[in-house]
């Protein structure tokens, strides 16, 4: 203990305050929410690659949101898991593995908005210039979109992290329920300006350029429904932006309660399991909301479990046929 006391790279994380009693509740709840996002994700990003109907745009960009989920929720629930049942004061992590946790919450948080900010460029193309859809927004396209998405996420999370790391540290313990930035630059002593400056400069110019171009592309397209007599196509605008909408607004709700919790130190405990919600209620809802509004996924998800229920009743007569 007396090591680890004088160590600065071995640090103390409270991590989410549970009592005793509400120990194995809380375990349970926290493992099945992240058995269902590895299975729903997954199960959604599988269901994609094996089904040659859905290699279309709109689909591929669901497997992109789907993949950073998986990983988003990854990066935190575990160690959060392995903490429930260990005492607040021997909660350790060592600093280059918070350092890790620290740029995997970001860069999801990152990548989340950048592909939902192709998401609604794929939507305003297919629905303002539908003729023009197919050769605009091509499977090459959304490749190249997407490694840009992930690609610029963690260039701004390396710079993020980058003027971190170059601090020295005078303290050694961190009040957040995970790592992340603005918990470990206020492990230094040292002028905080510049990490401020930029951490709160990514953090406008990420919000606010989601927020921008989300706010006029569906306008442009609410426009465009309003000037429209089609039936078909309003109502399919309306079907696929409302699952994209739900998602960014769910998403946005929870990155800001974080942000606010950290400018806010009176109500740390309090907040402590809302700063969570982002690496876990859209994770969680994501895969729900595509395959509940989207028809096509709806009727895959439909095929498949109905496709296995004759398989298994095939084989069910095939065994009692193999018995007589």
């Amino acid at each position: 203990m007396e090591n680890k006391t004088l160590n600065l790279d071995i640090i103390n994380i409270e991590g989410l305050k549970v009592t005793p009693q509400s120990s194995v509740p809380a375990f349970i709840l926290l493992l099945l929410i992240y058995i269902f996002i590895m299975v729903s994700n997954i199960g959604l990003v599988v269901l994609i690659a094996m089904e040659r109907s859905l290699h279309e745009p709109m689909y591929l960009l669901f497997c992109n949101m789907s993949v950073n989920d998986v990983f988003g929720a990854t990066a935190i629930i575990p160690r959060l898991l392995g903490n429930v049942f260990t005492p607040i004061t021997e909660r350790y992590i060592y600093y280059i593995d918070c350092v890790v946790q620290a740029f995997s919450s970001h860069f999801h948080a990152g990548t989340s908005h950048a592909v939902l900010m192709i998401m609604a460029f794929d939507r305003y193309v297919a629905i303002c210039n539908p003729l023009r859809y197919a050769t605009i927004m091509t499977n090459r396209m959304v490749v190249k979109l997407s490694v840009g998405a992930w690609l610029v996420a963690f260039v701004a999370v390396a710079i993020l992290l980058g003027l971190t790391i170059r601090l020295t540290r005078c303290r050694r313990i961190i009040i957040n329920p995970f790592c992340d930035n603005a918990s470990l630059f206020k492990l230094s002593c040292q002028n905080l300006l510049i990490n401020h400056i930029y951490g709160l400069g990514s953090a406008v110019v990420i919000l606010g350029s989601s927020l921008g171009s989300i706010t006029l592309t569906y306008l442009r397209i609410a426009m465009v429904c309003l000037s429209s007599k089609s039936k078909v196509l309003n109502s399919r605008a309306l079907q696929t932006c409302a699952t994209h909408l739900a998602v960014y607004i769910i998403m946005l709700v929870a990155s800001f309660t974080p942000m606010i919790i950290h400018r806010r130190p009176q109500w740390a405990d309090s907040g402590k399991v809302a700063s969570v919600m982002f690496h876990v209620i859209p994770p969680a809802l994501n895969p729900l909301i595509y395959g509940l509004q989207c028809k096509e996924l709806r009727h895959k998800i439909i095929s498949v479990f109905h496709r296995n229920k004759v398989t298994d009743a095939k084989t069910d007569t095939q065994v009692q046929t193999f018995k007589k």
